[in-house]
């Protein structure tokens, strides 16, 4: 889900995250993002919105997380919407949407990796409002299928399993430029429903 920026402000925010995943959060200017951003580079124009630079990041991640908390509740419901398909059909929709978040997250992704271990607050809330709530839908999910309603499994170990799966599969491909083991995107859901499947308690 990608939303179209509709004040000065969003654009601020979204310009500056382009901007720091190409170039980094050092080596990008606030006259660059102004100038991104549709206002006059050097005029002061982003400080009537934020007070700082590193306001603007925290501003860009706060949003991500609090885009991905309604994602989240969306993609469940969907996921409802389905209890009368197939699980594999269902398991493909739960693996699939959570390619396409990763992929959302590309922007971001590289600002992570590239800048923010100067900002362990802002690691805390990359963690805990995009990636737990993440791990925490599929746990949800699972445990709410009646086909795994008996498996005595671990749940939140096989979500970190199944999960984890998902973001090295999108990482991978956004570090190195391929996919690991040249598996294609298809190739790759389809074994995640495969062993997914595998879970259902033997009757």
């Amino acid at each position: 889900m990608t939303r179209s920026p509709s004040s000065t402000r969003e654009r601020i925010i979204d310009e500056s995250l382009r901007l720091f995943a190409e170039r980094g959060y050092s080596a990008t200017s606030v006259a660059e993002i102004e100038a991104a951003s549709g206002l006059s580079p050097g005029a002061g124009g982003l400080y009537r919105h934020f007070k700082s630079k590193y306001e603007v990041l925290a501003a860009a991640i706060n949003e991500h997380a609090n885009r991905t908390k309604a994602q989240v509740a969306e993609s469940l419901a969907e996921l409802d919407d389905m209890e009368s398909a197939d699980l594999e059909v269902r398991l493909s929709h739960v693996c699939r949407a959570g390619l396409a978040k990763v992929r959302e997250e590309s922007e971001l992704t590289r600002v992570f990796f590239r800048d923010l271990s100067q900002f362990p607050e802002l690691v805390a809330v990359v963690r805990e409002g995009l990636l737990q709530p993440m791990f925490d839908a599929i746990t949800t999910w699972f445990t709410g299928q009646p086909e795994y309603q008996n498996a005595k499994v671990d749940w939140p170990a096989i979500a970190a399993v199944l999960g984890g799966s998902v973001v090295h599969f999108r990482l991978f491909q956004e570090t190195v430029g391929e996919s690991p083991g040249h598996v294609d995107k298809e190739q790759f859901v389809a074994a995640w429903v495969r062993l997914a499947v595998g879970l259902l308690p033997v009757s």
